[in-house]
């Protein structure tokens, strides 16, 4: 045990859903350790101590993790190696003797999802599984917070998501749902939830409401999945990430996104929060 660390550990802290995370920790008075690669951005918070490490450097995480009883993982920045930094990650963690993981997964993670990166989401609960440490995943929906993002110049959604729906959910509730876990974690040992909004969702649907609450103009064109990789081509992007923007459309095509869960309330005690409520709240 390192004495002077505390014994609950947050990635992501300098990130949106990590930052939200560490920030409810601290006001619930919860002492935690927070790993980055650069101390001069992590968020000054009290009880609050800082570690730093990468994903990928399997011994500076080691290192950082030594004495960590409980560790939330938020999933790292879409890369091509991204499977890899997590396997090193999860296998420093039990090298280091962690005891329970709660990680950020992906709403319908399975080695055949439709959504490229789901399939890395399940190989990495998969490790998680098998490294005998305890676990809990949390499994988001699409994230609401993304939505008006995605429109081009011209205010359009483009994409090959036909009439499929989505449950998206706003990263607000994800930190309030990761936070419940964190505080009691040995009661949602081995729990898989499913975190989503209240409703399912098309993205025409989706256009109309940020439309309404935006004042913005904002449709919904769809294309084919050929149509979506000619004009995603511009952009020049690996082809592996241009595989994930696409998929992520196809996937809801496919209803891979649908369904609405009650585990937001059932952790939260909160309705989780409508794309419409959404566009309401201040920016956190």
């Amino acid at each position: 045990m390192v004495a002077d660390l505390p014994d609950l550990a947050v990635t992501g802290s300098t990130g949106g859903l990590g930052g939200m995370v560490a920030r409810e920790l601290a006001g619930a008075g919860f002492a935690q350790r927070l790993l980055v690669r650069d101390p001069a951005r992590a968020p000054k918070l009290e009880q609050a101590a800082t570690a730093v490490c990468s994903y990928g450097d399997a011994e500076a995480a080691r290192s950082a993790l030594e004495g960590v009883r409980v560790l939330f993982m938020v999933s790292a920045a879409e890369a091509e190696d991204r499977l890899q930094q997590h396997f090193a990650f999860v296998d420093a963690a039990a090298g280091a003797g962690v005891q329970h993981v709660v990680y950020t997964s992906f709403y319908g993670a399975a080695p055949d999802a439709t959504f490229t990166l789901a399939r890395d989401h399940y190989a990495t609960e998969e490790r998680i599984r098998a490294s005998g440490m305890d676990y809990t995943f949390l499994r988001d929906n699409f994230y609401l917070d993304f939505l008006p993002l995605m429109t081009d110049d011209h205010g359009v959604i483009r994409g090959p998501a036909g009439d499929g729906v989505f449950s998206g959910v706003a990263r607000e509730d994800i930190a309030r749902s990761a936070v419940a876990v964190l505080r009691d974690p040995a009661i949602h040992k081995g729990k898989t939830y499913q975190l989503t909004g209240p409703e399912e969702l098309t993205m025409a649907k989706a256009a109309e409401i940020i439309s309404e609450g935006t004042g913005r103009n904002v449709t919904y064109q769809a294309e084919t999945v050929e149509e979506a990789y000619a004009s995603r081509a511009p952009y020049n992007a690996p082809k592996w990430q241009v595989d994930a923007w696409v998929s992520t459309y196809t996937a809801m095509a496919a209803g891979e996104m649908a369904g609405i869960s009650l585990d937001v309330h059932g952790l939260t005690g909160q309705d989780p929060i409508s794309l419409a409520e959404f566009l309401t709240r201040p920016v956190l």
